[in-house]
């Protein structure tokens, strides 16, 4: 099977949620297919990105926009002069003609059996009509990411911008979910959020996968330290709304239970916001080379997410590790995982925190809880949900391309 695998920005190196989960199913599909991964990018032109991607994936192309990257000042002047625009922001800033110029023309020689649309900002410079079967790998239902941005609320000017967003978003995603030829959620909850918008049978679910060889638990561990820890891209909206609510609702009942307790913010690019938050008993890491090495000193590790969609990898990496995890419902929402067995959910800031306590008070709690997460994440090595993956393109291929024809 041929496949065409296309993705806007950089794969490499792999460092956030979407990027990890796509790395490695296509690092298993191209074992047993022939893949041609297609990445664009800009800012600045990077030789060591692209013959890194040509190292990974033989039958890569690496396509450089020539367009820079935007300061965060002028990031926000060219929001509002797209303001009108129908197409969100989050998306229409992805809009590229060369990219779409190569793409029509792999659609017109029906170069491939398969297209995978790598989330759905790539979507933007797909043709009007799609000559290849192709499917929409959604990570999140986005438009459910703006909404619960604009319910939570951060003030008015972002508030009104979240709304206008939204309403973008819901409009344009519900058009490409149509569009394509068929769609993998990661989980049974966007599935059924997506099938609102179209035939239930035109979505596939592929669930969350964890590196195994890598995220494994640590059983020569003896004593703990009463470290919380939080793991994940800081410059995710999501993540950095996740630790300033952390930070204000519950850090501080933490504390007042176990004086000790030390909070540790493990992600890249955090703002001046996230690392004003440190003080003598809160670290902000950025970037660091092993989140495994992080996580081997972590006692619990919290997921207080309010805003999301798809499903959160840093859980069953955590939990492969053997970690306790205190998270929010949203935060894992759509992983197969069971409140008071192998996590602990708690949506009140002070039940969270109150279990944050008694997981770092209890160390039988604890080991309890260490032991049935670890069991649970052995159930989702990559190599089995690559396979799934690579199933429903079969069938995707076979099915469609035959219809494709007959017209």
């Amino acid at each position: 099977m041929k496949i065409l695998w296309v993705k806007g920005d950089r794969l490499l190196p792999v460092q956030n949620g979407g990027n990890i989960r796509s790395y490695h199913i296509a690092r298993h599909l191209a074992r047993q297919h022939s893949l041609t991964f297609f990445s664009y990018y800009s800012g600045t032109k990077d030789g060591a990105y692209e013959s890194e991607l040509k190292a990974q994936f033989p039958d890569s192309l690496a396509l450089y926009t020539g367009t820079p990257e935007f300061a965060s000042w002028k990031r926000a002047a060219h929001y509002l002069s797209h303001l009108s625009d129908p197409v969100p922001y989050a998306v229409s800033r992805f809009w590229f003609e060369r990219v779409q110029k190569q793409l029509r023309e792999w659609f017109l020689q029906r170069a491939f059996d398969v297209v995978v649309c790598d989330f759905l900002d790539a979507a933007v410079n797909f043709p009007e009509q799609l000559t290849i079967p192709t499917v929409l790998f959604q990570h999140n239902v986005e438009s459910e990411i703006w909404r619960r941005h604009a319910e939570n609320g951060s003030g008015w000017l972002k508030g009104t911008a979240y709304r206008i967003e939204f309403s973008k978003m819901q409009k344009y995603e519900q058009e490409m979910v149509r569009r394509f030829q068929h769609v993998i959620a990661v989980s049974e909850n966007d599935a059924t959020l997506m099938s609102a918008w179209v035939d239930p049978s035109h979505i596939s679910v592929v669930p969350t996968g964890v590196d195994l060889s890598k995220f494994q638990p640590d059983l020569r561990r003896t004593a703990v330290q009463p470290v919380v820890m939080f793991v994940g891209a800081m410059d995710w909206m999501p993540n950095a709304d996740a630790v300033e609510y952390f930070c204000r609702e519950i850090w501080p009942r933490v504390l007042e239970r176990i004086p000790d307790a030390r909070f540790r913010i493990v992600g890249r690019n955090p703002s001046s916001r996230i690392q004003a938050l440190a003080s003598s008993n809160i670290e902000v890491t950025g970037l660091v080379p092993s989140v495994t090495e992080h996580l081997r000193d972590a006692a619990v590790v919290v997921v207080p997410l309010r805003v999301g969609g798809g499903t959160r990898l840093k859980i069953y990496e955590a939990m492969a590790m053997g970690r306790a995890v205190v998270s929010t419902t949203i935060g894992a929402e759509g992983l197969d995982v069971h409140d008071g067995r192998d996590i602990v959910l708690a949506d009140d800031p002070g039940r969270f925190a109150e279990e944050v306590v008694h997981l770092l008070a209890d160390d039988s709690l604890r080991q309890r809880y260490e032991r049935a997460a670890a069991e649970l994440a052995a159930k989702y090595d990559w190599t089995a949900v690559a396979s799934r993956f690579g199933e429903v393109l079969q069938q995707i291929a076979g099915v469609s391309k035959e219809a494709l024809l007959s017209h």
